[in-house]
């Protein structure tokens, strides 16, 4: 069981750390996201018992998190930008072989209230204007360098809003961090730092404050949201994940040096085909240790 959490938690970490579906699509995937979100919830305020269960449970997910960020970090920073397109077409290739996966796993939530497919619209049409709208992107690019006050709020709400989306199954973290602008600096100032460059080491900590504020804000909210409206809940998901399709061929444009968007002529049929096996993958690991 041990390996299982470690697997669980290194394949969540690798969805966070690039743009694409979230780790929270992940651990939805997997079969064990309800689990995930209530231990979040039951360690900050179960009981005692449920506190223990909740922190062992969450430790073993953490090591393989942990393990796959600064694996990912390490590679990812060097060669993002240079296979963008490659990349991309992964990402895409992950998002919608997802979809369906997620359609057929919740799919008696679905059908009990088809009027709430109104929430898949808002949920596409929410991330398709973040994307349209970014200020940032064309090649406006966050510089991390001197950072000042207003710098810092910025990169303190971005971190909330990142691991709001990396906890809720849908768009990723990253996604929204490449439509801020901020996707490569973060990554390349958590790079320096894991090669004992501490320059960067005042931005790191900012955003983390960020990502701690943001986890304690959003468990609780998404734990009563598939409580109490599971329909409702389902559908914006599935809604995240379709929008951020755009997200995703944007995403070129948000990089330091800009490129075009994803176009016919640039998607690479090869990646997009891996990115969908590996979501087949997990899910046929789901499935294996459900017989």
């Amino acid at each position: 069981m041990y390996i299982i959490q470690f697997i669980r938690g290194f394949c969540m970490a690798l969805a966070d750390s690039v743009p694409g579906v979230s780790g929270g699509t992940i651990a939805f995937l997997l079969g064990f996201y309800d689990q995930f979100i209530t231990s979040i919830d039951d360690l900050m305020r179960g009981g005692l018992e449920k506190k223990k269960k909740a922190l062992f449970f969450l430790f073993r997910l953490g090591i393989g998190w942990a393990f796959g960020m600064v694996l990912a970090v390490l590679v990812l920073a060097s060669i993002f930008e240079s296979h963008i397109y490659a990349v991309s077409s992964m990402f895409i290739g992950f998002i919608l072989l997802a979809i369906p996966i997620v359609v057929r796993e919740e799919k008696e939530a679905l059908c009990s209230n088809k009027s709430a497919a109104l929430f898949f619209l808002i949920g596409a049409a929410a991330v398709c204007a973040i994307t349209y709208f970014n200020p940032v992107s064309g090649g406006s690019s966050m510089n991390l360098e001197h950072l000042n006050l207003r710098l810092g709020i910025y990169v303190f709400l971005a971190g909330a809003v990142a691991i709001s989306a990396m906890v809720l199954p849908g768009i990723s973290g990253s996604t929204l961090l490449l439509i801020m602008g901020l996707y490569l600096p973060v990554v390349t100032a958590i790079k320096d730092i894991l090669h004992f460059d501490f320059a960067a080491l005042p931005t790191v900590f900012i955003f983390g404050c960020g990502i701690l504020t943001g986890i304690f804000s959003v468990v609780k909210l998404i734990r009563a949201a598939l409580e109490r409206f599971r329909p409702q809940t389902i559908y914006l998901i599935i809604g995240l994940m379709a929008g951020s399709v755009y997200a995703v061929i944007k995403g070129p444009e948000t990089l330091d040096t800009p490129q075009a968007a994803l176009s016919a002529e640039t998607f690479n049929i090869l990646f997009f085909i891996i990115g969908g096996a590996v979501i087949l993958g997990m899910q046929k690991i789901k499935d294996v240790r459900e017989i």
